[in-house]
């Protein structure tokens, strides 16, 4: 295993560059900053056992790192000049090493494609090298000041030295039991409190209860983070869906029950509403061109059927307020999976985006009704970073994945009131609207059966958007920790996930043959979620060597918690495993059989290589979940919502 260098000019166009000039003159103006030179540093890691490339090799690597037309931009050696050392500083930032960027997945696709199959990782920082007019050197507090003007704390990092090594000596941390029986609520609260599970009163007084007096048994650390993630707001809507108490009087209706009625009053033309990743309304006949045999070079055809009308849309504030541009494609890559995981598949045609955000407060242009006098909290990012970057990030995304962007809107609001209450976006909304379509056919998901194997198709699992179901929580009920937020952070891949689209129209396009019986998509909560959900009320046993894994140091928490993009999860009935491996090959997307139903109501995390479930009954094995559906799913009591509505007004 050998780490290459690779290092290439310019690294940011002249606009941008000087636009990260003038931002970094802002905030460290004692430093009298002058001027600055960038460039790409390639990180190439070979695989274990290869010392180094052949000319041949290094040939084709150099021909794929280079811009056509500017060879000389390309060098083994640093283009930065490394005089006047005093009055220069040296900042390299570049992604975080505990994950696989979308660019090093890409990269290294396109490596094995022209026969460089001994490529493991590449990634690539920007090395900044900055000059100033002062004779001295710029102070630590300055040089840090730059350093958080030129990176994305949430997704990069910077680099002292030279990275020599993606290895990260990390040990996956073991499972633990949480010893509620001779504790009580005590031990699940310290639980709480280190995993950032965001239980409140009512969830820690109820699974103490489950636990200690119906199961008569302790969970693991694993089965926390899973009711955690699987039951937060985010995923269960307890806001929503709870008996609301506003000033001692109950209302009659919960939130979710007013948003049902509406539709006693609208066009019944509803084909899915309220029950499935997307709602659909009554489509049109038309004619479509589809491949004789999608999963093999074939003959076109044209056949008539009735397309249905797909709507969706969702918000993805919170990774947004954190990590805007990575926030903004993920919240885009999400909604456009609630296509896909429509009925037994959709299919994605455009989508919208929208952003309201707090006072812009531009540099150098005020405008008189901004207010100035206010805080930001110091993990979310400025609005006028959420502008830009956000909307950025979902462009990006939909360009990359294919999926236009048609409209959206852009809001900035932020005003004192006279009686001194501030009315502002301090945590941005990021909305995300999309429409698709869905064949007439295939609007109804079977339901799970004993027998089905339980498949992820996707990318890979990394330490991704850990713990991003519980932040939802944390932002209803408060006690977030800062440092928390770092866990739930995510990145989009959407070319990945354009391949797993093509894997499903492939599916979707053998019309009454389609192998995929059920499809949900992955989102907050990770495979502990979307596993259960596609298994509910049937029950399922799931291994975790079988998933496909991108970072060898993931736990078994991890595996089960972390909400990595671009992953779906399907059933399909044993005699199609072939067919979905054949397709899947055909567009390079991984695709994993983790498990099968069992039909014994249970969800079972089993922390090993894949057993039959007749071989799996006769051991007596503590496994990291060991849960039946019906009590985490099916029979959870309503929440009760307190509300006051009442306001302080200055005499």
């Amino acid at each position: 295993m050998t780490m290459l260098r690779f290092y290439r000019i310019p690294a940011l166009r002249e606009s941008a560059q000087h636009n990260k000039l003038n931002e970094i003159q802002a905030v460290a103006e004692e430093a009298k900053i002058a001027s600055m030179e960038t460039e790409f540093c390639y990180y190439v890691e070979t695989r274990k056992g290869c010392e180094e490339l052949s000319v041949e090799e290094l040939n084709k690597l150099r021909w794929i790192l280079t811009v056509p037309f500017h060879e000389d931009n390309l060098s083994r050696e640093s283009f930065l000049n490394k005089q006047q050392r005093d009055k220069t500083v040296l900042i390299e930032i570049g992604p975080r090493l505990n994950f696989s960027t979308a660019f090093c997945t890409n990269a290294v696709s396109i490596c094995q494609s022209v026969g460089l199959y001994q490529i493991e990782r590449i990634e690539v920082s920007i090395r900044y090298l900055i000059y100033t007019a002062s004779q001295s050197h710029i102070s630590k507090q300055c040089e840090n000041a730059i350093v958080n003007a030129l990176h994305d704390r949430m997704t990069q990092m910077r680099y002292e030295e030279p990275v020599e090594s993606f290895a990260l000596d990390i040990e996956p941390e073991p499972y633990y039991e949480v010893d509620i029986l001779r504790e009580g609520r005590g031990a699940l609260e310290r639980t709480n409190q280190s995993l950032g599970l965001a239980l409140d009163e009512w969830d820690l007084d109820y699974y103490t209860d489950m636990f200690k007096n119906r199961l008569k048994r302790n969970p693991t650390s694993v089965e926390c983070f899973d009711l955690a993630q699987s039951n937060s707001e985010h995923s269960r809507h307890w806001f929503f869906r709870g008996k609301l108490v506003i000033d001692g009087q109950q209302i009659d209706k919960t939130l979710f029950e007013m948003v049902v009625n509406t539709q006693k009053a609208s066009n019944h033309n509803n084909v899915i509403k309220f029950s499935d990743n997307s709602s659909a309304i009554e489509g049109f006949k038309t004619n479509l061109f589809v491949p004789s045999t999608s999963f093999e070079s074939s003959s076109f055809k044209e056949i008539q059927k009735t397309r249905h009308i797909i709507f969706t849309a969702e918000t993805h504030n919170f990774p947004t307020g954190v990590a805007p541009f990575s926030g903004a494609t993920t919240g885009t890559g999400g909604r456009i999976r609630d296509v896909q995981g429509t009925g037994r598949g959709g299919h994605v045609i455009a989508g919208t985006a929208g952003y309201s955000f707090g006072n812009l407060l531009i540099p150098g242009y005020i405008l008189p009704w901004e207010d100035r006098s206010g805080d930001y909290p110091n993990n979310l990012a400025s609005p006028v970073k959420v502008a830009i970057e956000a909307s950025n990030g979902a462009s990006d995304y939909g360009n990359k994945f294919g999926e236009p962007v048609l409209a959206g809107f852009s809001r900035s609001f932020g005003m004192r009131l006279a009686n001194g209450e501030r009315r502002e976006w301090i945590k941005p909304i990021m909305f995300s609207g999309g429409i698709g379509s869905i064949d007439s056919d295939q609007i109804n998901k079977h339901p799970a059966d004993k027998g089905m194997e339980v498949v992820k198709v996707g990318g890979p699992v990394y330490r991704i958007g850990v713990g991003g179901g519980a932040a939802s929580s944390i932002q209803v009920h408060g006690d977030n920790k800062e440092e928390l937020d770092f866990g739930a952070v995510q990145r989009g891949d959407p070319e990945m996930e354009q391949k797993m689209n093509r894997v499903i129209r492939a599916c979707l396009e053998l019309e009454t043959h389609n192998p995929i019986l059920s499809i949900h998509d992955q989102g907050a909560g990770g495979n502990g979620n979307v596993l259960k959900e596609i298994s509910e009320p049937a029950g399922a046993v799931i291994f975790t060597k079988s998933f496909t894994f991108g970072d060898p140091t993931i736990s078994t928490l991890e595996c089960w918690g972390a909400e990595y993009q671009e992953s779906n999860a399907i059933l399909l009935n044993k005699n199609d495993k072939n067919l979905l491996t054949t397709v899947c090959k055909r567009e390079k997307c991984p695709v994993s059989y983790v498990g099968e139903i069992t039909g014994d109501g249970k969800i079972v995390l089993v922390d090993g290589e894949r057993k039959s479930v007749t071989e799996l009954q006769k051991t007596k094995t503590r496994h990291p979940v060991d849960l039946d559906l019906q009590f985490i799913l099916g029979k959870m009591p309503q929440k009760v919502i307190l509300r006051y509505a009442f306001r302080v007004y200055n005499t």
